[in-house]
């Protein structure tokens, strides 16, 4: 007997819905993140280092070496200005509640300025073995602590009155690379030793070691979230990941790979994400589901060199700074270097979805 249409039909329908789930199409997964907005600058052909967002602003500071300290206006999407006396900057701290902001040197040297006028206050010489990195500001003790970049054998810290900018002291370290601490504002900072696989527990006010853990992998980026109490932090190298960290008992918690080339990080707690920006031309993205539990929400491609990255807290935008270069042919130690080309510095606005 041959089924009539209506019941052929029904019979098809029930087994192509039965065999559904094993063929239909896998989502299209969440954009995360959308390029809006570029900006080409004028540049030569120096290369660049921190970018940083001036808290409850528009201003964007971009460290550009021999272009000096560049102010960008995130909202207009355009240069401001170029700090005075700023060639050679590497590292912005920008500290609105002293109306100051701080600029590592590649020279070794220390910027001071007023953050409203960017008017320079003083250049203090720090260093004579090579460039100061990056610094941090201590809340609890109101410090400012600058750190060197990478040496052959020692890394200095050098501590100064946050509201003054005067030098207080150094400390020296037995690791070659040190990056920037992360404070809980209660006393305690978490400093990565880079090339160790350590982070260091220091007390804030004398920084003494009051314990050492090791990492995963050799950790460069560490922020201390209080709401949760974990150290988040994010390693490149060979083995690039992500990991969270208590800070109690220095056990790792929670990991998860990332992007080649780290050199941005940036939590974003409206959105409960943690994104890194890598070299190799993305962003990875992470969703934090609690102070133990965290997923990979997906990959945005941004462009090659891309390393450098900072959120704007009032809207969740990602900015992101790069060049076009060429890349030199290996040398006989397999090294290789780029060259910038001139006029080809870029800021990529990404908004989030």
């Amino acid at each position: 007997m041959t089924p009539r249409p209506s019941l052929l039909a029904a019979a098809t329908m029930t087994c192509m819905a039965a065999l559904a789930p094993a063929f239909a199409p896998a989502h299209a997964a969440d954009l995360l993140y959308r390029l809006t907005a570029t900006a080409t600058l004028p540049s030569t052909d120096t290369g660049w280092d921190y970018i940083k967002m001036e808290p409850d602003s528009n201003r964007l500071f971009i460290a550009r070496d021999a272009d000096g300290l560049t102010v960008f206006d995130v909202d207009a999407n355009k240069t401001v200005t170029t700090v005075a006396d700023s060639v050679g900057a590497n590292g912005p701290l920008l500290l609105p509640q002293y109306n100051r902001g701080y600029l590592a040197m590649t020279d070794g040297s220390f910027l001071s300025f007023e953050l409203d006028s960017l008017k320079p206050i003083q250049r203090l010489q720090l260093d004579g073995n090579g460039g100061i990195n990056s610094a941090i500001h201590d809340p609890l003790t109101r410090r400012i602590h600058a750190i060197v970049g990478t040496r052959p054998s020692e890394s200095t810290w050098y501590t100064l009155d946050a509201a003054t900018g005067k030098l207080l002291g150094s400390k020296t370290f037995p690791f070659r690379k040190m990056d920037d601490p992360a404070t809980d504002g209660k006393g305690r900072l978490f400093a990565p030793a880079r090339r160790d696989n350590l982070i260091l527990l220091l007390d804030s006010k004398t920084l003494a070691e009051r314990a050492r853990w090791t990492a995963p992998c050799n950790v460069s980026k560490v922020r201390y979230q209080a709401h949760s109490n974990r150290l988040l932090a994010a390693c490149g190298g060979d083995n690039p990941m992500f990991f969270a960290l208590d800070p109690d008992s220095g056990r790792v918690v929670a990991s998860l790979p990332i992007g080649n080339g780290i050199d941005g990080f940036a939590v974003d707690e409206q959105r409960k994400r943690i994104i890194t920006s890598n070299n190799e031309g993305t962003l990875t993205v992470i969703n934090q589901e609690g102070p133990d539990s965290y997923s990979l929400a997906g990959t945005v491609s941004t462009r090659p060199n891309a390393r450098m990255m900072t959120m704007d807290e009032r809207t969740g935008r990602l900015f992101v700074v790069t060049a076009e270069f060429t890349r030199t042919p290996p040398d006989g130690n397999g090294e290789t270097s780029n060259r910038y080309h001139p006029d080809s510095f870029v800021v990529l606005t990404y908004q989030p979805q």
